[in-house]
């Protein structure tokens, strides 16, 4: 799926956004640090960064980055 940044920053809510990322997204990264579980997804041009309570089974947040890079000519 091809989404921009700002299309993905525009959807309607959290939850939406947290579905397109889980089925759409390439996982990069994981760790578990006490009770969350750190995500990294690669979606499209940007990442995504998933936090998730593993004690209450709930989304606890999520960061969306900008995948920005410097081409040299």
């Amino acid at each position: 799926m091809n989404i921009s940044y700002y299309d993905f920053q525009n959807l309607p809510d959290q939850q939406t956004q947290y579905n397109l990322v889980i089925n759409q997204g390439r996982i990069m990264n994981e760790r578990v640090i006490d009770n969350l579980k750190y995500a990294l997804y690669e979606i499209s041009c940007f990442t995504v960064e998933i936090v998730y309570n593993t004690k209450s089974n709930k989304l606890a947040g999520m960061t969306i980055f900008q995948n920005r890079s410097v081409y040299s000519t």
